[in-house]
């Protein structure tokens, strides 16, 4: 094999059923995927070189539309419902067969690489595109080859992406002509009809979230992580806007990984060798590890430009709010070298309480910390998404419940698991609101969230007194260096009592109502963890 792409390329693809095809590219170095791109007329550069492309009518994930193979593995083991979705195995093989039939006259772009930092689990991965933006997406967020492995190269999983193939639902079974399904027998996931790169990205992380669980007895998690000089690692779980990404930038610390990791019996380790930001607002002063990331070999997707049309304009959302930059790893000055630690000491759970009831850190028990991970809560703000003009309460189970096969349970016991057997500390950390509501309160300072992150993470807070919040049953301290102590106890942040206690009441009962769907398959600790109600009269 070399950089430009020479291989015996029939035998390698036939068995995915690709037997015609114009060309095959094999494993291009970086600036030879970035030149075909611009060759084809896919893509532009900025200012300083780096690729922007427009991925065309789908800009985030179609959940909707992300389906399972449901088999023999699969159908005892898959938690079936509205996010997992069962697909006949019998339609996905007439599905690929169509696919492999329409890249026939095109050429194809194939990356090799894999999954997963720690070796004992690495997952080989071959994608097949029809884009060569699709490989250079795999190139960065994906683990990279040396020539020698390369050469010596067996996938395990196959991903054939072709966003411009559309299914007939009528015929093919899907909901509409996107889609991407899941093939756990013939470890295959099949792409079309959209050009969204994260869908190559969460189908494998989906695929982890199967795999890993049942026959490694390893954590997978929805998660950034990044680790101390003296080796603490810790854990940051949050939905898009709490924080996840910029508390885990840490100078003082060298970042393990952004999204997605594993947690085995030796290590916290990431799946992936790069990361997947989203730009909307981005600016050097807010997130600079990010924005200095963004140069030649990084991927933009969606973003403006100034008026010169070559200088990114961050805060142009007229393509979509959900602009992205994909890049390796390397790109972060303190990235942690081989993406990985040690067990962490430390697990924070964020969350944006638009609410304003929940205070800004609370120490969780281990049966608080698994009721809080199923519910996985934010709140979306007015203005975030059309129709919303108040705080609207969201719960993602396990703080990524769109990938996870198994049933939500499954990974809180883990997590449980995973407490007991490393005396590990949750911190539930609020990044929202205080003094009242959205439009009544104020969001709380990030110089104060990042005080609270570091006297956790130096051990300030380890022999400090602990009072309890109802109805929450949350245990928070009385005091934290470097945070005024008015602010630790949300109630006394609002000028009315009654009406935070109303406000608080209201919120636990929507964890109640959520719960609910978790109820039968979580044990009595679990339960006995839910905020506490006043009785209805």
């Amino acid at each position: 094999m070399n950089q430009s792409g020479v291989k015996n390329t029939e035998a390698n693809l036939s068995n995915l059923g690709i037997k015609n095809f114009k060309h095959a590219y094999w494993n291009l170095a970086p600036e030879i995927l970035r030149q075909h791109t611009l060759d084809l007329k896919q893509g532009s550069l900025t200012n300083n070189g780096t690729l922007v492309i427009n991925t065309g009518k789908f800009t985030g994930r179609s959940p909707k539309d992300r389906f399972i193979v449901k088999d023999d593995i699969t159908s005892n083991t898959v938690d079936w419902g509205e996010i997992n979705q069962p697909f006949d195995a019998q339609k996905f093989d007439v599905l690929q067969e169509k696919i492999c039939t329409y890249l026939e006259d095109k050429d194809l772009y194939i990356k090799d690489a894999f999954a997963c930092s720690e070796n004992k689990y690495q997952l080989n991965v071959r994608l097949v595109a029809e884009y060569p933006w699709s490989a250079k997406f795999v190139q960065n967020m994906f683990n990279r080859l040396n020539e020698e492995e390369i050469n010596t190269f067996t996938p395990e999983w196959n991903i054939l992406c072709a966003p411009g193939f559309k299914a007939d639902p009528a015929i093919d079974g899907t909901r509409q002509s996107n889609f991407a399904v899941i093939n756990f027998t013939k470890k295959t996931i099949i792409i079309g009809g959209t050009g969204y790169t994260g869908e190559i990205k969460k189908g494998i992380f989906s695929v982890l979230n199967f795999v890993l669980p049942q026959n490694h007895n390893v954590f997978p998690m929805h998660c950034s992580a990044n680790v101390g000089k003296g080796g603490d690692t810790a854990i940051f779980f949050g939905l898009s806007g709490t924080g996840k990404t910029t508390l885990s930038a840490d100078p003082q610390r060298n970042l393990i990984g952004d999204d997605e990791h594993g947690w085995s019996p030796e290590s916290v380790f990431n799946f992936e060798g790069g990361c997947y930001a989203k730009t909307i607002n981005l600016s050097e002063e807010k997130e600079p590890d990010i924005f200095k990331a963004i140069k030649p070999g990084a991927l933009l997707e969606n973003i403006g430009f100034n008026n010169d049309g070559c200088t990114p304009n961050f805060d142009d959302d007229t393509i979509t709010q959900n602009t992205r930059v994909s890049y390796p790893i390397y790109h972060i000055a303190n990235a942690q070298p081989g993406s990985k630690a040690t067990n962490p000491k430390n697990i924070f759970f964020l969350t944006c309480d638009a609410f304003g009831v929940l205070p800004p850190i609370s120490k969780l028990s281990k049966a608080q910390a698994m009721y809080y991970f199923l519910s996985g809560y934010t709140a979306k703000i007015a203005g975030t998404e059309e129709g919303i003009v108040e705080p609207q309460a969201t719960f993602s189970a396990c703080f990524g419940a769109p990938f996870l096969p198994l049933h939500p349970t499954k990974y809180a016991d883990m997590l449980g698991e995973k407490m007991s057997e490393n005396n590990v500390n949750v911190w539930l950390i609020n990044t929202g609101w205080t003094g009242g509501a959205y439009g009544t309160g104020s969001r709380i300072s990030l110089k104060y969230t990042r005080a609270m992150i570091t006297a956790v993470l130096n051990g300030d807070l380890n022999e400090l007194l602990f009072t309890k919040l109802k109805p929450f049953n949350l245990c928070i301290p009385m005091s934290c260096p470097n945070v005024p102590r008015e602010i630790l106890n949300p109630k006394n942040t609002w000028e009315n009592g009654d009406a935070f206690d109303k406000k608080a009441e209201e919120v636990a009962r929507l964890f109640h109502q959520n719960f609910l769907k978790y109820a039968d398959q979580a044990s009595e600790e679990i339960k006995n963890a839910s905020p506490s109600l006043m009785a209805t009269v």
